[in-house]
């Protein structure tokens, strides 16, 4: 039987969703560097599978010098969302990360001299409205900094991904997805691997199954995401990523038994809305151009 690209994609943001939750409960009793490195190393491991079984294209000195940037963009972009779990409850950290797709055509334009819609602004706007809904009812700074922090903390992660987005849409038909996917994993591995020499601790011998499952979840969200995006069109599958504060709001509720405050669910649901809008207006202008003879 064969399933429908929103089936797919769906599985693959429950895996990632589940990665994340993973990647939380490692940080419970381990540094933040030894968990991003853990992941990337293991996830590496698995995209290197992916690699070869692609037939192991060639990897370019130049493709190295390219994604090397990319490779530290996210390598900054994960730190950051990785101590954020750390400090905020799942749900509340996710929500905060919606604001991502807003702030890529901005770093898109900055990259690849992509024209910025006037929408994107009001877009973008409307988006840290969202931000801001779901901050109240939050700890003040002077009653809990780590909090504060940790919202902070998001936003510069969802900001560095965006950048990260716009050099992927710089390479990606050029390179291909199994070199993009093995280039994403190994540099930001290796990127903070000499910090984590120098300041974390080494992970507890038990931790070493809750890496291994992080990379397998990381791995298999990322193939059954590049599935679905290979049969239906971005616009069409791009809803369904939100049901990622679902799968955290469950995860997290089961795992750390959290419960998001109403103000999350209200707030991600204003961000969501810019999302969707600013896809739909880029839809509605893109579409007339593409009909056109």
């Amino acid at each position: 039987m064969r399933l429908s690209p929103f089936l797919i994609l769906l599985g693959g943001i429950a895996l990632l969703s589940a990665m994340d939750a993973t990647i939380k409960f490692a940080s419970e009793t381990n540094h933040t560097l030894i968990v991003t490195l853990g992941r990337y190393v293991f996830g590496a491991v698995f995209a290197f599978a992916i690699w070869t079984r692609a037939g192991s294209p060639a990897i370019t000195l130049d493709m190295w010098r390219a994604h090397a940037l990319r490779g530290l963009v996210i390598a900054i972009s994960a730190v950051t969302f990785f101590w954020s779990l750390t400090v905020l409850p799942f749900a509340e950290a996710v929500a905060y990360s919606f604001v991502y797709p807003l702030l890529v055509p901005f770093a898109a334009a900055a990259i690849v001299g992509e024209p910025v819609r006037a929408t994107s602004f009001a877009a973008i706007a409307l988006g840290f409205a969202g931000v801001l809904i779901a901050t109240r009812g939050a700890p003040s700074f002077e009653q809990d900094p780590r909090h504060a922090l940790g919202i902070a903390a998001v936003i510069v992660s969802a900001t560095t991904f965006a950048v990260a987005v716009a050099l992927m849409r710089a390479r990606a038909r050029t390179d291909g997805a199994p070199i993009v996917g093995l280039l994403a994993t190994l540099l930001p591995g290796l990127i903070v691997l000499g910090p984590t020499l120098a300041f974390a601790p080494p992970p507890r011998w038990a931790d070493w199954p809750v890496f291994m499952l992080m990379g397998a979840l990381g791995a298999s969200g990322m193939y059954l995401v590049a599935r679905a995006y290979a049969a239906a069109e971005a616009q069409r599958l791009a809803p369904v990523h939100y049901t990622e504060l679902l799968w955290a709001s469950i995860l997290g509720y089961v795992v750390f038994r959290e419960t998001p405050r109403p103000e999350i669910f209200a707030g991600a649901a204003v961000i969501m809305a810019a999302c969707l809008w600013s896809a739909w207006q880029a839809r509605r202008i893109v579409a007339p151009m593409e009909n056109h003879p």
